[in-house]
């Protein structure tokens, strides 16, 4: 079994790996998300979406990552909230796995398009535009609301446990409830999808995570905290 110190800095690589692979694939995904998705592969920018793509599915397994090694930690505060956190953690690896199908269904439409294996470009185009508005409310669901709930579910547990200091857990709480509430703007149309406002809303939540995992790799799980686990 791994030590204790060992799950800390593995949690905390997850988490910079999350942090970090969520915002490349934004950035690589821009192509495929104009107006001119279809012409992707045309323009040889497929292979920019594709690693996009592979950023998404670290992202995925950071995901599983995060929760598999925080389990035995978390069930001991309360099994039930620490259930609830499992089930969301869930919710949202699903809602990743949909948003990255949805990028690659808009990358074999750029493929037949580029191919001259379409007869009717208009209903491709109108294809393209479904997936686009499929991935854009996965983004509302997946990265704003089940993020936000469960950043606030673990990070409440962590306020509990004593495992990380209290400040860090109480900060993870209150970028939990920004980035719920960016999501719900983004939802009623009162901010768009990329502005610069909903970045800036969502931000202190990945100032969050790299701040806890810098100091689960550095510090570790607190002995105070750990002080159950050796009984």
């Amino acid at each position: 079994m791994l030590s204790h110190k060992q799950n800390a800095i593995l949690i905390g690589i997850f988490y910079i790996l999350a942090a970090v692979s969520s915002v490349i694939a934004v950035i690589l995904y821009e192509p495929i998300m104009t107006e001119y998705f279809y012409e992707v592969v045309q323009n040889g920018q497929e292979t920019t979406v594709l690693w996009g793509a592979v950023m998404d599915l670290i992202l995925l397994v950071s995901a599983v990552g995060t929760t598999s090694f925080l389990a035995p930690y978390l069930k001991r505060v309360d099994p039930q909230l620490a259930l609830a956190y499992f089930g969301g953690r869930f919710m949202e690896a699903v809602f990743i796995g949909l948003g990255l199908a949805s990028i690659l269904v808009l990358i074999s439409l750029s493929q037949a398009f580029a191919a001259g294996q379409v007869s009717d470009t208009g209903a491709l185009i109108a294809q393209g535009y479904a997936f686009q508005g499929m991935h854009r409310w996965i983004m509302v669901l997946g990265p704003n609301f089940m993020l936000g709930i469960n950043t606030f579910l673990y990070s409440l547990l962590f306020s509990r446990s004593k495992l990380i200091p209290k400040n860090l857990a109480y900060f993870g709480m209150l970028t939990a409830v920004l980035v719920f509430i960016s999501g719900f703007l983004d939802m009623f149309g009162i901010i768009e999808p990329w502005s610069t406002l909903k970045g800036l809303i969502a931000l202190p939540v990945g100032v969050y995570e790299i701040s806890l995992a810098v100091y689960l790799i550095v510090k570790g799980f607190k002995a105070e905290g750990l002080a159950s686990f050796n009984k």
